[in-house]
């Protein structure tokens, strides 16, 4: 979960772009942890780390969660908090010379972070990324060839449990087999939470999921990682 490397390995890599994984602490049903979406977003971010020359920075484990506020166990911090934090790392990046940041994100209700991308690029042009976009994850799903799509495999879902079947196995539990929960109509998912449309936390196919999908997922996020850091190079 932690990125291990010292001041000395980050002295010598010279790295001009920061990778900071965005994560959350809210249910995800009763096989996996609450800290899902941080892992997911620590391993996509370390993934890329591993392949491109960036600074990985250890995650933000809290955020955005209050849809899923009506589980036990689940911590939101407020919008303005998350937005907070992460202009206060980009000011200490940039205090060290580092002005681009790709956030990783792994929780879809941090609305808020395409908004704080929006606002760093008028101020200081590509200079920060969101990743994984709505576009690379449809690619990754089409990759790892999912049964499902965005929409109908909304939270811990085919995708989420193929990852952490893939990363840290002993995490998810036997009940992922019989998981599955379909909500395709929740217009008022933002109005009255997650709890109106489901009652075990789960809006997908989670018995779809298998470790060799939650390593193609990684692949092709991976590949696709590059053009985001391209882009925030001016290549």
């Amino acid at each position: 979960m932690f990125p291990t490397a010292t001041t000395t390995d980050i002295a010598a890599s010279a790295s001009q772009v920061a990778v900071l994984p965005i994560g959350s602490f809210e249910q995800h049903g009763p096989f996996l942890p609450l800290a899902t979406d941080s892992i997911i977003a620590t391993a996509i971010a370390g993934a890329a780390a591993a392949h491109y020359n960036v600074l990985l920075l250890p995650p933000v484990t809290i955020s955005c969660s209050h849809e899923h506020a009506a589980w036990p166990g689940t911590v939101s911090i407020s919008h303005h908090t998350l937005s907070t934090i992460i202009d206060d790392i980009r000011t200490s990046l940039t205090g060290s010379g580092i002005t681009r940041l790709i956030l990783v994100n792994g929780h879809g209700g941090n609305y808020v972070l395409s908004n704080i991308v929006q606002t760093a690029n008028a101020t200081t042009p590509r200079s920060m990324s969101l990743f994984p976009t709505r576009t690379d994850w449809d690619t990754a799903r089409t990759a790892a060839h999912l049964d499902t799509d965005a929409h109908h495999d909304m939270h811990a879902g085919e995708l989420e449990v193929s990852i952490l079947l893939h990363v840290q196995p002993q995490l998810v539990g036997p009940g992922y087999r019989d998981g599955d929960h379909a909500a395709d109509a929740r217009s008022m998912l933002l109005v009255d939470g997650m709890r109106a449309y489901t009652e075990s936390g789960v809006i997908g196919k989670p018995s779809a999921g298998t470790p060799e999908k939650g390593q193609m997922l990684l692949a092709s996020l991976v590949a696709s990682f590059q053009q985001h850091l391209d882009h925030l190079n001016g290549r």
